[in-house]
């Protein structure tokens, strides 16, 4: 009886830390046309609490790094590669052991798109992040991010 309480009561806690990830960033999509088939697409997070999230570089081997991983679409090409626009914190964290970069409050992320036609069409991505604050970090997490283009 005691080994099926422990179970539970790791599978409640796991649910609740995996939970929590996501709950302190919230993400915004949003497109500015550039010309007739180019858009400029932000992704900006915004960051709750104390917690920070890392650069897609943040440097050593240790913090899961911001990435996007683009739906195929063959009316959307990227052009070069997702851009971050913030306040970057440049720190040593004593949990890695190294200098790292990340953002506290918000930070966008863009990248430019062209499309190949007139037809409205969507740019869908998955972003993976981890957040920290000073004493801890959560489980990485994934959020399916979607703009519209074109039209």
């Amino acid at each position: 009886m005691n080994k099926i309480t422990l179970l539970l009561l790791a599978v409640l806690s796991s649910t609740l830390v995996m939970a929590q990830s996501s709950k302190e960033v919230t993400w915004a999509t949003s497109a500015k046309k550039l010309s007739d088939k180019s858009y400029e697409v932000h992704m900006t997070a915004t960051i709750g609490g104390d917690y920070h999230i890392y650069s897609q570089r943040p440097g050593g081997d240790g913090p899961i790094p911001t990435s996007f991983k683009f739906t195929k679409n063959p009316l959307v090409t990227p052009v070069g590669t997702v851009k971050e626009v913030g306040k970057a914190v440049k720190k040593l964290e004593s949990a890695w052991g190294f200098e790292v970069i990340y953002y506290e409050k918000t930070v966008d992320f863009v990248v430019i798109v062209n499309l190949k036609g007139n037809a409205k069409t969507n740019l869908a991505a998955t972003v993976e992040y981890m957040v920290c604050d000073d004493h801890q970090c959560l489980p990485p997490a994934d959020t399916d991010l979607n703009v519209k283009l074109g039209g």
